[in-house]
């Protein structure tokens, strides 16, 4: 257990308590499935360990990574099954061994930053992706919101792989893929997807935490850098 917690300030105890108790209104109020409620929670976990550089981070995003993939499944988001199950599944096994090699003496994770010409580069990818993709979602019966989804799916990608290679900017592409996945969620809430409140709250504290993640890996790049 001690892995899991390791040292945890007064924000991430107060936002992480917050929206738990959020999750759990929500689920008793609309009845919602115990399986959401844990794709939830160890969706926060995930993001929340991540941000602290803990390997943690991947045993909990493996559960929540198959859990997502079902109720993407079950809504009609193909680009995010795919995308779950063909790269998230094989990069969490990949992440662990990646981050585990790459710790200081105390533990402590080694962390990266990108320069300006790697970041252009990374920008052009993501437009060029999206246009791509989406393009190609556009055609598959069912889809909804390809356009949308496609840009979920290929910040998803970019960011995990940016993740996997310890640089702080993932955290940029993780805040922008988090406000278009809250509003992906919110089309289909609107459509009547039962799942799209809570998806809607798990994807905010995502946002919240990314937000978060950034300063604190920027913070610690520059204590190094110095």
């Amino acid at each position: 257990m001690k892995k899991v917690a390791g040292s945890w300030n007064l924000f991430e105890i107060t936002w992480l308590m917050l929206f738990t108790s959020i999750a759990v209104g929500f689920t008793v109020v609309s009845k919602d499935s115990l399986f959401g409620f844990t794709v939830f929670i160890t969706g926060v976990l995930c993001v929340v360990l991540a941000a602290k550089g803990n390997l943690m981070s991947y045993v909990f995003g493996m559960y929540n990574t198959v859990g997502y993939t079902y109720l993407a499944f079950i809504n009609g988001l193909f680009g995010e099954v795919m995308l779950n199950l063909l790269f998230f599944v094989p990069m969490n096994v990949i992440g662990f061994y990646m981050w585990k090699n790459n710790r200081q003496e105390d533990g402590k994770l080694v962390m990266r930053q990108m320069n300006l010409s790697a970041l252009l580069l990374v920008v052009g990818v993501c437009v060029i992706g999206c246009l791509l993709i989406g393009f190609g979602l556009s055609f598959i019966p069912g889809q909804n919101s390809p356009y949308i989804d496609a840009i979920t799916t290929v910040l998803s990608v970019v960011a995990t792989i940016l993740m996997v290679r310890r640089f702080k900017e993932q955290w940029l592409v993780y805040i922008v893929l988090n406000l278009f996945t809250v509003l992906l969620w919110a089309i289909r809430m609107l459509e009547g997807s039962g799942e799209g409140l809570l998806m809607i709250v798990m994807w905010s504290a995502y946002l919240v935490n990314a937000v978060y993640g950034y300063y604190t890996w920027n913070k610690v790049v520059k204590e190094v850098a110095v």
